[in-house]
């Protein structure tokens, strides 16, 4: 194949990319915020980023751990998260940023929903000089 035939299909494939997002975007800002009813929901959806456990997530909006992975499994079902393998079962990782539909983070808990749970404790050492 031509390097100019290709250069045709990747340009038409680029503008085809374009219109199915947006033409998606509007759909997907719909399931967003009808999955996403609350704060709360929100908060969790947020957090749910792949690295933070269940646990994590569930002593940050304390909610029990089983709400938290009830959730992710909703969610899992309409495709706005991803489920991750790790060692100790599954991790859920959000499919969206919520900000980009327009959709604000809640503010709930800043420090939690800004700064990771690792993070945290790196600062809380180096404030008490460890």
């Amino acid at each position: 194949m031509s390097e100019d035939k290709l250069s045709e299909i990747a340009a038409t494939l680029k503008e085809l990319l374009k219109w199915t997002r947006f033409a998606g975007m509007k759909e997907v800002k719909s399931v967003l915020q009808t999955a996403l009813d609350s704060e709360v929901k929100k908060t969790i959806y947020h957090l749910s980023d792949g690295n933070r456990s269940s646990a994590e997530i569930s002593a940050t909006v304390r909610l029990s751990d089983q709400t938290i992975r009830n959730y992710w499994k909703s969610w899992s079902k309409l495709g706005i998260v991803e489920a991750l393998k790790m060692r100790g079962g599954e991790r859920y990782k959000k499919a969206f940023d919520i900000e980009d539909f327009g959709i604000e983070i809640p503010k709930m808990m800043p420090s939690a929903v800004e700064t990771p749970k690792a993070e945290s404790q790196e600062e809380g050492k180096s404030e008490k000089g460890e």
